[in-house]
């Protein structure tokens, strides 16, 4: 079963985390004590045989061959960290898009529900078989890639047996003759028996039908998704360069690591301690490292952290049949709810949650900002009408009021439209009469 602590890394306080250290199911001392105590036990016994078992000669000649493998141990002479980050990194990445691959019927059942009418036998019926056949192409699929539904299901006769296929699918899926994996054929059953609801009128519309096979797709996706994340791994020859290198790593340093005689004065050898901390340390860090990308690597098998594929076949069966079925048009009765008469009212806090658990609302990071009695003045910008430049009225219809305005010797330009309207409304003065009586 997945490992799960959320509740005890809800708040951050003391000794919050250190809690976790202790634990063993899903822990890295339950995946990586076993290479532990080997190598542990390697490095007693090169030790043992270093010291009790050769001669002086002999010693001399360790000791060189020590000194020399310590030298590209404790420096970037194999590459451990960059390799071994890199790896985890993409495995880890492998690990979340299978996650979020994972079909799930919630979409789907909401559609069927909502859009395949008829309270009768019939319509009970063509919904339940519409989210039966999406179930099993799940079914089928976690069966070809997780160890623990191959071994709940191990023959079709078992999926027949839970109740997710009937006899005569059986039939139907064995005599279609496909070199391939046939667990898409679900899902053209559901296409098809969603064609003949139309027909009979439970789909009511066109747009019904669409939103039915988009939600469909976007099902059948997810399932051919991991298809191929089961069929197209992490290149082989990645995996064992970094095995390689971990395994060399340490390898080198059941020699290297020996604590050499300090009476010979050989450099950093200035002690003689039994038990090389650091390498162990070194040792839990980087092979618990590559533990942990074999771990998640394939998160369909049977580990402690790995995905609860029969708890999710069991969740999403009973949940959509539920949709569909008991809760098609099971509605609670209309009523006005509590805050009817005073509306934007703040619903009430249980004691628990405390006199402060309620903060005040975000308004936005200006909002409290600090100012000043002269920033809040209101300043009102000084009147320079006497700097505004009237533009020259440029078109036919500035060339035809230009110059119409003739008052004495002075010829009245540039004047704008509004001003030139103006004039025409006024009474014709004495002098802008001629003769004949004819205005000018």
């Amino acid at each position: 079963m997945t490992v799960s602590y959320s509740l005890e890394v809800a708040n951050a306080r003391f000794g919050g985390f250190s809690k976790l250290l202790f634990r063993w199911r899903g822990s890295i001392y339950r995946l990586l004590y076993k290479e532990f105590l080997v190598f542990c036990a390697l490095y007693a016994f090169v030790s043992v045989f270093y010291r009790y078992t050769l001669t002086s000669r002999q010693r001399d000649l360790f000791e060189r061959i020590a000194l020399y493998c310590d030298h590209f141990t404790n420096t970037n002479f194999i590459p451990v960290s960059f390799v071994l980050g890199f790896y985890v990194t993409l495995a880890f990445n492998r690990w979340w898009g299978q996650y979020t691959s994972f079909p799930l019927p919630d979409n789907l059942m909401m559609v069927v529900s909502g859009n395949v009418h008829g309270r009768d036998e019939r319509g009970r019926l063509l919904r339940r078989t519409l989210m039966r056949y999406a179930h099993l192409s799940s079914v089928l699929i976690l069966r070809s890639i997780s160890t623990r539904v191959r071994k709940r299901f191990p023959s079709l006769e078992h999926i027949v047996d839970a109740g997710f296929m009937t006899a005569k699918d059986v039939e139907k899926l064995e005599s279609l003759n496909s070199d391939f994996n046939k667990y898409w054929m679900p899902l053209t059953w559901f296409s098809n028996l969603a064609a003949e609801a139309r027909e009979e009128g439970r789909v009511r519309n066109d747009v019904a039908l669409k939103l039915l096979m988009e939600e469909l797709n976007k099902y059948r996706a997810k399932c051919s998704l991991l298809f191929h994340y089961d069929w197209i791994s992490i290149p082989l020859v990645y995996t064992q360069v970094v095995t390689v290198a971990v395994y060399s790593f340490f390898a080198f340093c059941l020699i290297g690591r020996q604590f050499l005689n300090p009476m010979k004065g050989y450099k950093d050898h200035k002690i003689d301690l039994y038990v090389p901390v650091f390498t162990l340390l070194q040792f839990f860090f980087y092979v618990g490292w590559l533990k942990v990308a074999e771990l998640i690597i394939n998160p369909f098998g049977e580990d402690d952290d790995d995905f609860e594929t029969n708890q999710l076949i069991d969740r999403n069966f009973q949940v959509s049949m539920l949709a569909v079925d008991d809760m098609y048009q099971n509605l609670p009765p209309t009523v006005r709810d509590k805050h009817w008469a005073a509306a934007g009212s703040p619903a009430p806090y249980s004691q628990t949650a405390g006199p402060g658990a309620r903060t005040p609302a975000f308004m936005g990071s200006t909002y409290d900002m600090r100012m000043s009695a002269e920033d809040l003045q209101v300043h009102q910008p000084q009147d320079s009408s006497s700097n505004i430049v009237m533009l020259q009225p440029r078109g036919s219809l500035g060339d035809g009021l230009e110059g119409v305005w003739e008052k004495g010797k002075g010829i009245i330009r540039g004047a704008s439209l509004p001003s030139l309207l103006e004039g025409l409304t006024h009474p014709v003065e004495d002098d802008c009469v001629n003769g004949s009586g004819d205005e000018v």
